[in-house]
């Protein structure tokens, strides 16, 4: 389904995507199959959209952003591409950003550009994420740092007196430079 009020100048659009009223989206991007783009969305060229990918109202994404399968951008997720922006002036590429599959971002957060969100970690809302974020991290704060882990369904992982993270299917697992590894 696409509102009657898009703005939609690219074909390359899934099948099943729905688009709702006030949405742009420019020629040349690339948005998966079984998306759901909320009212007031404004997505660039130079965007990739994997399928069953979720994005809220009031949401841009600029040029560089890659966004992996069954990921879920929040209302009013903020985006950058640009370290040095200056008016009317462009650099020769713009920083890539990447949201790994089964990714979280939660209203009202920040990225700045050239991050990576790992696979299956969550963004809390009004975050602003200066690093890249490990896969199954749990992020909060200015600037966001690692408050936990979560399981692949976003419920956080439980520690245990041994320093150890266990998850909803009972593995371990250890954090190790800011990384989950199993054990």
């Amino acid at each position: 389904m696409i509102h009657n009020t898009a703005e939609i100048k690219s074909t390359h659009i899934g099948d099943g995507t729905d688009i709702w009223q006030f949405v742009v989206i420019l020629e040349e991007a690339v948005i998966g199959k079984y998306c759901n783009i909320n009212a007031h969305v404004f997505i660039e060229n130079d965007v990739i959209v994997g399928n069953h990918v979720t994005v809220k109202s009031g949401v841009q994404l600029w040029d560089g952003l890659r966004i992996h399968d069954h990921v879920f951008i929040g209302p009013n997720v903020t985006f950058t591409n640009d370290k040095n922006p200056r008016s009317k002036k462009y650099p020769d590429r713009f920083q890539e950003t990447i949201i790994h599959e089964h990714a979280s971002i939660g209203a009202g957060a920040v990225i700045l550009g050239g991050r990576q969100i790992g696979a299956y970690s969550l963004v809390g809302a009004g975050s602003v994420v200066t690093k890249n974020v490990p896969e199954r991290a749990l992020v909060a704060g200015t600037p966001a740092k690692i408050t936990g882990w979560v399981n692949e369904d976003g419920s956080r992982m439980e520690a245990d007196q041994n320093g150890h993270w266990i998850d909803d299917k009972g593995h371990k697992w250890i954090q190790k430079e800011n990384k989950l590894v199993s054990i």
